[in-house]
């Protein structure tokens, strides 16, 4: 499978009470991701001390959330081209979240309430080095940055 459809349907199976949770990491991994721009990098919002790095399964769930953004920004929102990115979902997974330097998941179809789904930063989903809930050394501490930031998470 690996399309947005197979994706779409196993979170509306979870959603539901269904399905197994590794199909649908596994889905995801798989599927390809349409990640929007904003200023130059990837479409992101922070919520509960995480990174999301916001996702669409297809263009018209990219096409919801530009309308919801009308609602917030104004009149244009949804009328600008939206540049977006394809990703398949495990080289978000284990490149792209690895390197935002930060506790970090991926948001699917955040504009549709009833079809979205959070793949937080957890073992099993991101890779462990990475993962708030790993017992594996932060090594972003030793090797560090300016600010000393990476330990701790």
């Amino acid at each position: 499978m690996g399309d947005g459809v197979a994706l779409a349907d196993r979170i509306a199976e979870r959603r539901a009470g269904v399905g197994d949770p590794r199909a649908l990491v596994g889905e995801l991994r798989r599927a390809l991701v349409l990640v929007p721009f904003d200023g130059g990098g990837l479409w992101t919002a922070e919520f509960g001390g995480v990174r999301w790095v916001c996702g669409f399964t297809d263009e018209g769930a990219l096409a919801r959330f530009a309308e919801a953004r009308t609602a917030v920004n104004g009149p244009g929102a949804a009328e600008r081209a939206w540049e977006y990115a394809e990703f398949r979902g495990a080289r978000l997974l284990d490149e792209v979240i690895p390197a935002m330097g930060a506790p970090a998941g991926v948001a699917v179809n955040v504009a549709d309430p009833d079809g979205s789904m959070l793949f937080p930063p957890v073992v099993g989903i991101v890779p462990d080095a990475v993962a708030v809930d790993a017992d594996v050394p932060d090594t972003r501490a030793v090797h560090g940055n300016a600010k000393g930031e990476g330990a701790g998470l």
